[in-house]
């Protein structure tokens, strides 16, 4: 009999990396089947969404309060999802507020569990940690650094690598941008309509700063089209669907804090990292975070590697001033020096493989 296996990412990023683990199972298990929520690339890979993460992509503290309705909701219908799929193992990636209450839930029911992408535990609510491996058959983290804090607690979890590095071998050279006279400077503002329309008063008013090189906006994929024209209008910038394309063109980037960070460094493009919330939210995370920098590159490496233009320092002097020095000269060398040792700390290609192979011991 096919085995099943019920996959949940409430991301873009987790769409993506839930995508290439299902592609990897396939090739291990070519028979498996596949239903979860997720997007368009898990849908793609071959699995059959339940719901689209875009319906439960809510940041920030005051956000997810505004929109618990909303959340029950949709942990109902998970829970009802599962059970009528009746998987041999559920996996979930990353997105703890949610993920950890279904796999509170899955295993008093008795269903295997895997935790893909393991919280950002170490950044906050430490605790966490505990009952992270109560409810995880297995836990696999991406973070080298991840294994070592685990064992702090006396737990023993995987390291299968960054999934990342697997994500951006095969990227294509793309012919949309050839024909682009000016060296180009990637904006990625983000996947969540929060923090899009928090993002791009400062960046669509970059390109009037730097008239000598052509600024492309990358689009998220949760997002239409008619979305971003409202926003854009007439600005003098052009729009892309295929961000790593754009990433592999770019000479630099702006990019707001989260996993395009990585991306963008794994690219090798020199960027200036912006992030900014509500203020309540900014207030809270600033009381309960325990990490020194925003961006996963600086916590990687240990050290600030990228510039982080936070909250107030987020204006458009500061991060124009902040892109300048990174078009040219000995912040941009010192970026691209940086990027070799980072690809050296997370470990070479084949994550996805891994975490297939540990996730399928558990049949």
């Amino acid at each position: 009999m096919a085995k099943r296996f019920f996959i949940i990412a409430g991301e873009a990023s987790g769409d993506l990396h839930g995508s290439n683990l299902i592609k990897a199972i396939k090739q291990q298990n070519p028979d498996a089947q596949f239903a979860g929520f997720g997007g368009e690339r898990m849908q793609d890979a071959g699995m059959d969404v339940k719901l689209h993460y875009h319906k439960m992509a809510f940041m920030g503290f005051v956000e997810v309060l505004f929109n618990l309705r909303s959340i029950f909701q949709n942990i109902k219908l998970c829970k009802e999802s599962i059970k009528s799929f009746n998987p041999d193992v559920i996996i979930c990636v990353d997105y703890p507020g949610f993920n950890m209450r279904i796999l509170d839930w899955a295993k008093k029911e008795g269903y295997k569990t895997a935790y893909y992408i393991s919280p950002q535990i170490w950044a906050w609510k430490q605790n966490r940690v505990h009952k992270i491996a109560a409810i995880s058959d297995r836990v696999l983290c991406i973070l080298p650094f991840e294994k070592d804090f685990y064992k702090k607690f006396s737990y023993d979890v995987d390291f299968v690598g960054h999934p990342l590095l697997d994500a951006i071998v095969d990227v294509p050279e793309s012919t949309e941008f050839a024909a682009l006279e000016k060296p180009i400077v990637a904006l990625l503002p983000g996947s969540r309509k929060q923090e899009i329309e928090t993002m791009l008063p400062v960046f669509l008013n970059l390109p009037k700063q730097y008239p000598q090189y052509q600024f492309v906006l990358s689009m998220a994929p949760s997002q239409t089209d008619a979305y971003y024209a409202d926003i854009v209008k007439e600005q003098s910038i052009q729009t892309t669907r295929n961000t790593y394309q754009l990433l592999k063109s770019a000479h630099a980037a702006v990019v707001t804090s989260g996993t395009a960070t990585l991306e963008t460094g794994l690219f090798g493009i020199p960027q200036v990292v912006c992030y900014k919330g509500s203020a309540i939210s900014y207030w809270l995370a600033r009381k309960l975070i325990k990490v020194k920098y925003i961006s996963l590159i600086n916590l990687i490496l240990d050290r600030e590697l990228v510039p982080e233009m936070i909250q107030g320092d987020m204006t458009l002097k500061k991060v124009s001033d902040k892109l300048g020095g990174i078009l040219e000269g000995t912040e941009r060398k010192k970026q691209l020096e940086g990027y070799t040792e980072l690809r050296s700390k997370l470990g070479g290609v084949g994550a996805s493989d891994n975490a297939a192979k540990i996730i399928q011991e558990l049949l």
